[in-house]
């Protein structure tokens, strides 16, 4: 169960990482210039790095976990969260330094920092994990609960209750509209009233809040429920699983006065996207100065080869099914989709996309284009613009998302598309279409960061082989 309590304990886990890593790095600046022998290093000039510091270092604890509950998380766990949140943060801050030529930044601060860091972002995860076994077994934060409703969402409500609550839970009964219930017990605790009855049994009991789970169709009884909740003060809650749908997240937010419950299918962290957002652009900048003189080549042989602008630029469908320009190397004649019709008789790809082996519309540089993929390359502008990610579901055209038979491969078009994917490491054309989409598919429930750096890795051999290459 969601619970303000565990919130609460993490913003102050969060402001104290914030503390302790500032305080840290401005202890490491001062035994360097106070107490080590010959130390020169400017407080300033030093202090400029803090926010960089402060970034990489709370986006990699958040990333590997150090912010999960003390419930759920082993202090083992905690440790190496935090060895590698601090080893990898110091490692980009060194490559970055590297990279930038910053030679003035001292290297004995910086892996002093790192000891001091480690040290204390662990302990304070010490000292909230025996904080918050010693709450559980005192009985300190236990929520005492009434939950609504007898039937089977009421059980399956109880039980999740008392395996997920981190801060202990103690459900006092249960409150049914059917009357002869009253007595028996549901999940291990008995039914104390009816719904008639909630004044009476809020006035007299010591309630932190009311969850009901009753079916959709009995609704109407919630309104008692609401206003007696609301004359005493106290917190109500009901679950949200009123249809039959797999959602991955819900989440109630307030437009004016009216509360809104947004349910979403593909749930997906803010902070590990604009991670994700970050590395694109890191990538993408670094890779521009191989790329760009590449490009140029490219430009001159397609110019030399056959008549016609350099790029193709075709609408794509994109996330939220918003078009987007996206941009390739031209690798057919000019009159390509004017031909298209004549041909498409000739498609040797399964489902909504087009593909054959021998397709005469290519050119002869267009075919070394398309084998090693090379064609693609403009899309990094893609990514730099935010339209595309180097990672995601490739862009599909119009047209073959129009031909689409199943509402299901929709799905691929809640995530930003990107310049390779699982397919394109699996085979590429060489896949039937219902496993193209199958793997799209699997890429958009299982996404990690780390999944993206293995497709990332993956790719540069499948590309260089050809492999499925069409």
């Amino acid at each position: 169960m969601y619970e303000e309590k565990s919130l609460e304990v993490n913003r102050v886990i969060f402001l104290l990482d914030v503390l302790i890593t500032s305080l840290a790095f401005m202890f490491s600046i001062w035994m360097r210039k106070y107490l080590v022998s010959g130390g020169n290093a400017d407080f300033f000039s030093h202090m400029a790095l803090l926010p960089l510091v402060l970034l990489l270092i709370i986006c990699f604890l958040s990333y590997f976990g150090a912010y999960e509950g003390p419930c759920h998380a082993k202090l083992f766990n905690y440790g190496i969260a935090t060895i590698q949140s601090v080893a990898l943060g110091i490692g980009a801050l060194l490559t970055l330094l590297f990279i930038l030529k910053i030679d003035y930044i001292s290297r004995t601060v910086i892996f002093s920092f790192a000891a001091i860091e480690t040290f204390f972002i662990f302990g304070i995860r010490v000292v909230v994990k025996r904080y918050h076994k010693t709450c559980v077994l005192q009985e300190k934060t236990s929520r005492r609960v009434i939950v609504i409703g007898t039937g089977e969402r009421a059980k399956e409500l109880s039980h999740n209750l008392k395996k997920q609550s981190e801060w202990g839970i103690e459900i006092i009964g249960h409150l049914d509209p059917d009357r002869t219930r009253v007595g028996t017990t549901v999940a291990g605790a008995p039914v104390i009233g009816t719904i008639d009855d909630i004044e009476k049994i809020l006035k007299s009991n010591v309630v932190d809040e009311v969850i009901i789970a009753i079916t959709r169709s009995m609704l109407a009884d919630a309104e008692p429920i609401a206003l007696a909740c609301e004359q005493e003060g106290i917190k109500l809650r009901f679950m949200a699983d009123l249809f039959n749908l797999e959602v991955a997240r819900t989440k109630l937010v307030t437009l004016g006065s009216l509360p809104i419950l947004s349910m979403e299918p593909v749930a997906q962290d803010e902070l590990k996207l604009l991670i994700k957002r970050t590395l694109d652009l890191i990538i993408t900048l670094a890779l521009l100065p191989v790329a760009l003189p590449l490009l140029a080549i490219i430009a001159i042989a397609i110019k030399i080869d056959s008549h016609g602008p350099i790029f193709f630029i075709q609408d794509r469908v994109g996330l939220r099914k918003r078009l987007i320009p996206m941009l390739k190397f031209r690798s057919m004649y000019e009159d390509a989709e004017q031909r298209l019709k004549d041909i498409e008789h000739l498609n040797e790809a399964e489902g909504p996309i087009f593909k054959i082996k021998n397709d005469p519309r290519v050119t002869k540089v267009g075919k070394f284009l398309r084998k090693t993929s090379l064609d693609e390359l403009p899309q990094l502008f893609n990514v730099l613009l935010g339209q595309m990610s180097l990672v995601g579901p490739r862009p599909m055209s119009i047209r073959d998302v129009d031909l689409f038979d199943k509402g299901i491969q929709r799905k691929r078009f809640s995530v930003k598309p990107g310049m390779t994917c699982l397919w394109q490491i699996s085979g590429r054309s060489n896949l039937p279409f219902s496993k193209w989409l199958e793997l799209d598919l699997q890429y958009i429930e299982n996404w990690s960061l780390l999944l993206d750096l293995k497709i990332l890795l993956k790719t540069f051999p499948a590309v260089f082989l050809s492999r499925g290459a069409v």
